[in-house]
């Protein structure tokens, strides 16, 4: 019985038993990769279009210096970590396609960002960014940013140059007025200015001639303006939860609203929550052919 249990606790002691546990409970994957000598690279995912590299929800605080190598990174995600710093470095990464750093502390970006001229998805929502650098607009070939969930207010008025644009996430920031530049952005065909503190819509709105979702849900706006009817493109329009009493008789002019949508997900006209004058609570419970009649007659007569 002695010898056994004498056996037990030195195989319990073995050194080598004892470094495989504490590295399965201690390091991370990189860190393996690092202690048994292999290339990084060895961690690098080589799909049919994208070479890519995933750090998430590792807890970092720092990357790793060695990612700085990585030239040949198209996809990066970074995302769910503990990062207070994007560091200068990430600009080596000039093949970089899509660019994930959701959920972390960021609370700026380097102006190296602009020597990624493959950007062309970039997600920063989830973080406390105060400003974004002028120098992302530099980002040409950029279509889809999402800065939704930070600490915004305004966008460099050079965010205009961003000519290849199309979807573009503000929500939950603290935006005052749609920025003046996002007018500018004439391929936009998503955008989504929820739960900011919107008093009213510009009527530069009908600039976005592509524009075929447009949430405004969650904030403080007082009208419907008409320059929104001519934006004819439209799918999917949430205005729900404002402080809009009166629609315009041109709402007609939506024709590619398919309905009076309830399921935030469904296609249509968002309209609920909002304190609307009689009889439109009513004509919109009866659906959109209703409400659209309504309106069209009255603008008529």
């Amino acid at each position: 019985m002695g010898a056994r249990q004498s056996r037990t606790n030195s195989k319990d002691k073995d050194p080598k038993r004892m470094l495989l546990l504490g590295r399965k409970q201690r390091f991370s994957s990189w860190d393996d990769t690092l202690l048994l000598g292999k290339d990084p690279r060895s961690l690098l995912k080589r799909g049919m279009r994208h070479v890519s590299f995933s750090l998430v929800t590792k807890g970092m605080t720092d990357i790793p210096d060695f990612l700085w190598g990585l030239s040949e990174v198209q996809k990066l995600n970074l995302s769910h970590n503990q990062l207070r710093v994007l560091p200068p470095e990430v600009g080596k990464l000039t093949r970089i396609v899509v660019l994930n750093l959701c959920g972390n502390r960021l609370k700026s970006l380097p102006r190296e960002v602009s020597l990624l001229q493959s950007l062309k998805v970039l997600f920063v929502n989830m973080n406390c960014l105060t400003e974004v650098p002028a120098e992302l607009s530099l980002c040409r070939n950029l279509e889809v940013l999402s800065l939704s969930h930070n600490c915004l207010s305004q966008l460099p008025a050079s965010f205009s140059d961003l000519s290849r644009l199309r979807k573009l996430n503000l929500s939950n920031n603290y935006f005052a007025h749609i920025p003046i530049c996002v007018f500018s952005l004439k391929e936009l065909d998503f955008l989504h200015v929820g739960s900011n503190r919107l008093e009213n819509i510009a009527e530069s709105i009908q600039c976005l001639a592509s524009l075929q979702i447009f949430i405004a849900e969650s904030n403080n706006i007082h009208s419907f303006p008409r320059s929104l009817c001519l934006v004819t493109s439209l799918e999917l329009l949430n205005l729900n939860n404002n402080d809009i009493q009166t629609l315009p008789d041109e709402l007609y002019l939506l024709y590619r609203l398919a309905r009076i949508a309830w399921n935030p997900m469904d296609k249509g006209l968002h309209i609920s929550h909002n304190p609307l004058s009689k009889p439109l609570p009513e004509l919109v419970e009866g659906g959109l052919d209703m409400l659209f009649s309504y309106l069209k007659d009255k603008k008529h007569n």
